[in-house]
């Protein structure tokens, strides 16, 4: 039996519409592609985008700002000097888009103007450093994606 042109391209085309289907499928339901909501109650969150803006707004106005960087043993965040320990306060979240298990957030209770995270807590990556803190009642907010 021969095939000509026209039904040859027909079953390409069909060859390659199943193949497409075949893959399109097999990414929803493996759960190893988890496509849920990066994070949750993400319309809560965007209602005080505002306030973030406002707070990294004065961040940036500050004379000496927060610096971070990598170590031989891992990641250190170091404050302002010219700051007073004793009146920060806020939270340190460390954040991995690719696994929300590995999210981690530290209390800022500083004994230091510098934080040292180890490299155990930190795996190869990209992340996303969030500082939430406050200085004699005004808001502050430091933002920074790293690739560890």
């Amino acid at each position: 039996m021969k095939i000509n042109w026209g039904t040859g391209i027909v079953i390409g085309m069909l060859l390659f519409i199943s193949f497409i289907m075949f893959l399109v499928i097999n990414m929803l339901t493996d759960k190893k592609f988890n496509h849920d909501l990066v994070t949750e109650e993400y319309y809560k969150k965007e209602l005080h985008y505002q306030e973030e803006i406002n707070a990294e707004t004065n961040a940036f106005s500050l004379e000496e700002n927060i610096t971070d960087r990598r170590v031989k043993d891992g990641w250190v965040i170091e404050f302002p000097k010219n700051l007073e320990l004793a009146k920060i306060s806020g939270n340190l979240n460390f954040y991995r888009p690719s696994n929300e298990n590995l999210d981690f957030n530290i209390p800022l209770e500083l004994t230091s103007h510098k934080i040292f995270i180890k490299d155990e807590k930190l795996v190869d990556g990209r992340w996303n450093i969030n500082i939430h803190w406050e200085y004699e009642e005004t808001p502050y907010l430091y933002k920074n994606e790293i690739v560890y």
